[in-house]
This record gives C-alpha cells, sequence and structure tokens, in this order.
C-alpha cells in the first residue's frame, strides 16, 4: 500500500534562513543511510516537506529500520499518494484506507486536511467535514472524537494528494554534520559509545580513537571496539578509528611515578594523544564518556586534573547521568551486548590498587616531571604508528 514517507523533523523548523542547510544535510543522511536498504529509492523535498518515494519494490521492515537511525527526523509518516482525481475518487481512497489499516478495531478518529493546493474546489473545513462522514458512513468500528482520538487522519492536498496516519518516531536530534567534528575517546565499555552517539545526535561528525595496549590486551578486545565502533557508526555516519598503541607509555608510566597517581597521569597522556588526532581529522573538541563520581578517574578533581592539559573542550554528554540510565541507551542503540563483552581494554589492566580520588595537580605536574626524558619521543612515536580503521 505505500510506496512513500513523508519524513517529519523539529528543532530543523526553527532554523530560519539558514533552515535549507539543514534540511539538505537530512537529505544527504537519508540518501546515504537507504543505501544499504534494497530498492531504489528519490528523496525529494518540496515545500517545507521531505519525501522518500520507492521507485522499486523494496523491504518496508528494513526500510523503517534505516530512517529510524538518521539524527535529525521526528517522525516517519508512511504515505499514500494519490492523483487527483476528484472528491468522490479521494473519498473511496481514504476509506479503503481505513479498513485496511484498522480493520474492525474499534478506534475514535479525527480528519486532517490541509489544502496546499488553492485551486482545488473544496476547503479544507469541508473536506474534514465530508471525508470524516465518509468514514463514519461506512466504517462502523470508527468513531469522532476531536480532543483526544486514536487515530489522526491526514489528507495534504498539493499536486498530488497524500494520505497517511501513522507517525513511527525518530531519533530527534539534527542532521549529522551540521555542527562540526568531535573525537571520540572511545575504549570497550558502556559508556563511551553512548557518549559518541548522544554527541552525534546534536549533528556533530564524530571520529575515535582507540588506546591498545598489546600483549594485555587481546586482539579481541581491539576487535570489541571496532565492532563498538561500527554500531555507532550506524547512526553517525563512517567513523574513522585511530587505534593507538599505548603499551610502551603504560609501562614507563607504571615504572616511574607512584602507582596511586597512575589512572590520573595516563588519562592526562590520552587526552593530549587524542588531541593530535582531534587537531589533524579538524575536530573542534573532545568526547569522553566519563559520569561524575563512577569511577575514581571520574570525581571533580580527576577531570579538572585530566582537563588541564587539554586545549580542546571537552564534551562529557553522559556526566549527569548514572549507570543505569547509560544502560538504558546502550540497550536502545545495541551496543550494551557488545559492551559488557569479557576483553580488558587498557584502562583497566594498570588499575592502582588505591587510586587518588582528589588528585593535586602541583603533585601530579611533579610527578610528570620524571618522564620528561623519553615521554614526548614515545608520544610521537604512538600517532605516527597508529593504525586507522575506517568503521560504516
Amino acid at each position: 500500500m505505500f510506496k512513500a514517507f513523508l519524513i517529519k523533523y523539529a528543532e530543523i523548523a526553527i532554523k530560519g534562513k539558514n533552515r535549507y542547510i539543514f534540511e539538505d544535510a537530512l537529505v544527504d543522511q537519508i540518501r546515504h543511510v537507504l543505501k544499504e536498504v534494497d530498492g531504489e529509492f528519490s528523496v525529494v523535498k518540496e515545500r517545507g516537506r521531505i519525501y522518500v518515494y520507492a521507485d522499486s519494490e523494496f523491504d518496508y521492515d528494513e526500510t523503517i529500520e534505516a530512517l529510524k537511525r538518521v539524527f535529525g527526523i521526528f517522525g516517519i509518516c508512511p504515505t499514500v499518494v494519490l492523483e487527483d482525481k476528484g472528491y468522490e475518487e479521494l473519498s473511496k481512497e481514504v476509506v479503503a484506507y481505513v479498513k485496511e489499516m484498522y480493520k474492525d478495531e474499534p478506534k475514535t478518529f479525527k480528519m486532517d486536511v490541509r489544502r496546499a493546493k488553492k485551486s482545488y474546489p473544496m476547503t479544507s473545513m469541508e473536506m474534514n467535514a465530508q471525508l470524516g462522514g465518509d468514514v463514519l458512513d461506512s466504517c462502523p468500528n470508527m468513531k469522532v472524537d476531536v480532543h483526544e482520538p486514536d487515530v489522526m487522519i491526514h489528507v495534504e492536498v498539493r499536486d498530488k494528494i497524500y494520505l497517511y496516519s501513522e507517525v513511527i518516531p525518530g531519533p530527534g536530534g539534527m542532521p549529522v554534520g551540521t555542527n562540526g567534528k568531535a573525537m571520540l575517546l572511545l575504549s570497550g565499555g558502556i559508556d563511551s559509545p553512548v557518549a559518541g552517539y548522544m554527541i552525534a545526535k546534536r549533528g556533530v561528525k564524530i571520529d575515535a580513537v582507540y588506546f591498545h595496549a598489546p600483549p594485555y590486551t587481546s586482539e579481541r578486545a581491539k576487535q570489541k571496539v571496532v565492532d563498538l565502533a561500527k554500531l555507532v557508526a550506524k547512526y553517525s555516519g563512517p567513523i574513522h578509528l585511530h587505534v593507538v598503541n599505548f603499551t610502551d607509555i603504560q609501562l614507563y608510566i607504571y615504572e616511574k611515578c607512584p602507582h596511586e597517581e597512575l589512572t590520573i597521569i595516563m588519562r592526562r597522556y590520552m587526552m593530549k594523544i587524542a588531541e593530535e588526532f582531534a587537531k589533524k581529522d579538524g575536530c573542534l573538541g573532545l568526547i569522553t564518556g566519563e559520569s561524575i563520581g563512577q569511577v575514581a578517574s571520574q570525581t571533580m578533581h580527576s577531570l579538572a586534573a585530566t582537563n588541564e592539559v587539554c586545549t580542546m573542550p571537552v564534551f562529557r554528554p553522559v556526566i549527569g547521568f548514572d549507570k543505569q540510565e547509560i544502560v538504558d541507551v546502550a540497550l536502545k542503540i545495541n551496543t550494551y551486548e557488545t559492551s559488557i563483552l569479557p576483553f580488558e581494554d587498557c584502562c583497566t589492566i594498570f588499575v592502582a590498587k588505591h587510586p587518588v580520588t582528589k588528585p593535586n595537580l602541583k603533585v601530579i605536574k611533579r610527578s610528570e616531571e620524571k618522564l620528561q626524558d623519553k615521554i614526548e619521543e614515545m608520544m610521537i612515536q604512538a600517532v605516527e604508528t597508529a593504525e586507522t580503521i575506517v568503521c560504516e
């Protein structure tokens, strides 16, 4: 029955003179995700509306699932597209649509007719009343409720007539790429993939960096992070994942610095290296999955100590979430099951028994002075030998 989808958006509608930029970006994202779907599609922007037309046979469920991953979409409306053959034919089509959609289910409904084509011989009000009456006469299971209807039957009269009643929720947010680019510090845990998803939802293009520590972390741990990047990329678009060999730096810090300060000092060097990749990739900020108080390296004092090494802003979208709230998002975006696979990442290998939770920045810097002989050279080596994997 459906050969088209009306795409509803929310925030984009209030963008004023820049609105076309966001609409065009949304159209591009829709075209991108539909490349993976069986079928041929046209994505068309028409007078404040975006339509997806199926130009061949297609997989309905697969198409809906693809569109549900496009940031900027508020609602997906499977739509019947009709030629204007006069009111009598339209009435028959509307009644047939209601019977097909709702069978004998008892439902309340309201008609919502919008007549954009002003040459049409009936007004919107007249069509609302007439079509509502026709549905009532032909569908005994349907009753009118203009205040809280179960079903809104939408009819838009344009050059063609568009008929729909179902609005499938989209992810919301802004089209990816409309708000710059940022670098995600991606681990194998639950939090960082969620953080990447949430920033991408605001229109930010993301790349990622992962700190690998062979032989203390296995190739399976690395593959787990690649898999997580691919899951996030279903929403964000392709992610360039930089895999950094961090083993030598970790061992050097472990050898030279007090063990209770290991987590903070390692984290500071991770942020420095991530910022190098961010600058190379044209990013405007860093993203982490840190949440206040969740672990020793995420107290306010610790976050201040790690921030101190960055010249770029650091975005922490889950900073006020508790663990269950983060898990809920991970379940929604299908990263949770991969995140809990039992492969250690480099952050968990060198954890001190009693890490400092309120690090003193002066003390931390004094400890880092012990690293100055080799650390700069080691960082350059880590950046230059990193492997980049395109995840999509």
